[in-house]
C-alpha cells in the first residue's frame, strides 16, 4: 500500500513532466523559426529532454536559493509562442521573478511590455549564412563542431563547412566520424552522424562537414567545395605568428582565421566579453587566448573593477593535455616526460603574463604557475589577490553572484554554492570560469578565489561566441 505522502511526491513529479512535455515544441520553434533560445538563468532550454529542462529549473537553487518550477515559466513561454519575436535570449526565470516583483496581472500583458523591443517581426540575424572551417579535428576541433551543429538552428547563421586534416589512412573518414559520435569524457553526440564516401563528408545532423585533406593551408581552394568568405578556426596551435597564420588567407574561400591558443607578436588575443573591442570587422588574423586566460580574465576583471586589485598570484590545477605522455618517456620540456594519469606535473603557464593583454591595468601585477594533474578535463584557478580595499566573503560572493547573473560577463562567469561541487560536476559548462563561492576566502583586503572551469568545452564556447560576433551575429539578453 502506498502511503499518501509517497503518492503526492509521485504525483507531482508526473505534472511536472506533463508541463516540461508542452515546453518542448513551443521552445523547439521559438528557435527554429525566430532563433530565439529560451533560457533558465542563462541555460539554454534548446534541444533539452525533459528531465533535463526539469533539471535546468531546479539548478535555480544554486543561484537564488529558492525553488522555480515548470509551472512557474510555462506562461511566460506560452505568451511568447504567440509572438512575433525577433531573434534573441530570453530568460524565462528572470520574467518570472520580475513579474512577482510588480506584483503579478496579466502574464501576456506582461511579457508583451517586457519583451516588446524584441516583437518586432522575424528575422535573421545575418544576411546569408557564415561559412565556418575546421582546420585541425582534435579535441577543440570536435567540441567546436558539436557546438555549432547544435546551434545551426534554420540553417541561416554560423554553417561549418569543412574539416582540414592529415589523412590517416583509409578509413580515416570512419575514425573521423567515430571520435565525432563517442567522446570519452564529454559523451555521445547529441543526434545522428552517418558518412558520405561520395562527398568525403561527415552528416552530423543533416550538416554536411566535408573532410579536407591537405599539408599545409595555402594548398587549398575552398571555392571548389562551394565555401566562400569562411572564417578558419585554427585549433592545430602549429602556427601562432602573423606569418605562418597568414598561410590560411592564401587559400581561396578564406577571409579571417582564428587561433585557439595564445597568438604571437601583435596578434589581438581575445577574451570574448573582456576585450570585444578589438574584434574589429577588419581584423583578419586572430586569436582566442588560452583556456586558463579565458577562465580568469572576466573575474579578474569584475574584482578589478570594483575592488581593485594591487597584485596577485594565479595558480592552476590544469588537467594533463595530449602534449603529455602516458607513460614516462621523452619530453622536450622537463617534467612533462613523466606520465600523465599517475603524477601531478609543475609546470609553467603564460596565463598570468597574457591577462596584462586583455586587461592592461594589471601588466605586471600577476604571477603565475601550473600543475597538471591526473584528470582527462576540467581545471581549477586559484586566484591570490590583494586588493586596493578591505572586503568580506559575503560582499564578494555577493557581488560575483549578481555579474554571473546580470552584467556584460554573465556568459563568462557562472556561480556554484553547492557545498558537494568537484570537477567532474564541472564538465559540460558553457561558462569560461565558474565561481566556487563556498571556498572563497577574505581577510582584509587579501582574498582568495577558487574557478573551474571545463578547459575544453567552455573554451570552446568561447571560440564560437567570437566567430559568431565576428560575422554580425549579437544575441541580446532579455529581459533588459
Amino acid at each position: 500500500m502506498v502511503d499518501a505522502k509517497t503518492d503526492k511526491y509521485f504525483k507531482e513529479w508526473k505534472e511536472r513532466e506533463a508541463v516540461a512535455e508542452a515546453m518542448t515544441p513551443l521552445i523547439g520553434k521559438l528557435y527554429r523559426d525566430h532563433e530565439v533560445i529560451c533560457t533558465v538563468f542563462d541555460r539554454s532550454l534548446v534541444n533539452k529532454p525533459i528531465n533535463d529542462i526539469l533539471r535546468v529549473h531546479r539548478f535555480a537553487r544554486q543561484i537564488i536559493d529558492r525553488e522555480i518550477w515548470v509551472k512557474d515559466t510555462f506562461p511566460f513561454l506560452e505568451a511568447m509562442a504567440d509572438m512575433d519575436l525577433a531573434p534573441g535570449r530570453v530568460d524565462l526565470a528572470k520574467l518570472f521573478l520580475r513579474y512577482q516583483e510588480q506584483g503579478g496581472g496579466d502574464v501576456r500583458s506582461f511579457v508583451g511590455e517586457q519583451l516588446k523591443e524584441l516583437n518586432t517581426g522575424r528575422s535573421n540575424q545575418l544576411s546569408e549564412p557564415r561559412d565556418v572551417v575546421l582546420y585541425g579535428f582534435g579535441r577543440i576541433g570536435r567540441l567546436v563542431a558539436r557546438i555549432l551543429i547544435e546551434q545551426a538552428g534554420g540553417g541561416n547563421k554560423l554553417r561549418l563547412r569543412a574539416a582540414v586534416v592529415r589523412k590517416g589512412g583509409d578509413d580515416d573518414l570512419a575514425k573521423r566520424a567515430s571520435l565525432l559520435r563517442r567522446d570519452s569524457v564529454h559523451g555521445h553526440f547529441n543526434g545522428t552522424i552517418r558518412i558520405e564516401e561520395e562527398e568525403n563528408a561527415i552528416i552530423a545532423n543533416g550538416n554536411m562537414i566535408r573532410i579536407i585533406y591537405a599539408d599545409s593551408p595555402d594548398q587549398i581552394d575552398y571555392t571548389a567545395y562551394g565555401i566562400e568568405n569562411a572564417i578558419i578556426i585554427d585549433n592545430t596551435g602549429k602556427w601562432r605568428d602573423r606569418e605562418g597564420l597568414g598561410l590560411h588567407l592564401k587559400a581561396k574561400g578564406a577571409s579571417q582565421v582564428l587561433l585557439t591558443a595564445p597568438g604571437k607578436g601583435d596578434i589581438p588575443n581575445i577574451v570574448f566579453g573582456v576585450n570585444n573591442e578589438l574584434l574589429q570587422p577588419d581584423a583578419t588574423i586572430l586569436s582566442a587566448a588560452s583556456c586558463t586566460t579565458n577562465a580568469i580574465v572576466p573575474v579578474l576583471k569584475a574584482v578589478s573593477d570594483k575592488f581593485g586589485i594591487e597584485y596577485g598570484h594565479v595558480e592552476t590545477c590544469h588537467s594533463y593535455t595530449n602534449d603529455q605522455n602516458l607513460i614516462d618517456n621523452y619530453h622536450k620540456k622537463e617534467r612533462r616526460g613523466r606520465s600523465a594519469p599517475l603524477n601531478m606535473v609543475i609546470t609553467e603557464t603564460g596565463a598570468a603574463k597574457a591577462v596584462a593583454k586583455a586587461l592592461p591595468e594589471l601588466a605586471g601585477k600577476l604571477t603565475g604557475n601550473a600543475i597538471r594533474v591526473p584528470t582527462p578535463n576540467v581545471s581549477l584557478a586559484i586566484l591570490n589577490l590583494t586588493l586596493q580595499q578591505e572586503t568580506t566573503v559575503e560582499e564578494l560572493n555577493s557581488y560575483l553572484r549578481q555579474m554571473s547573473l546580470d552584467s556584460p560577463l554573465q556568459d563568462q562567469i557562472d556561480y556554484t554554492n553547492s557545498p558537494e561541487a568537484v570537477s567532474s560536476d564541472m564538465v559540460g559548462s558553457i561558462y569560461a570560469g565558474v565561481v566556487d563561492s563556498l571556498a572563497t576566502i577574505v581577510q582584509g583586503n587579501r582574498c582568495v578565489l577558487y574557478v573551474w572551469y571545463d578547459n575544453e568545452y567552455g573554451y570552446s564556447y568561447q571560440v564560437v561566441r567570437i566567430v559568431g560576433k565576428v560575422s554580425g551575429m549579437n544575441l541580446q539578453h532579455w529581459p533588459k
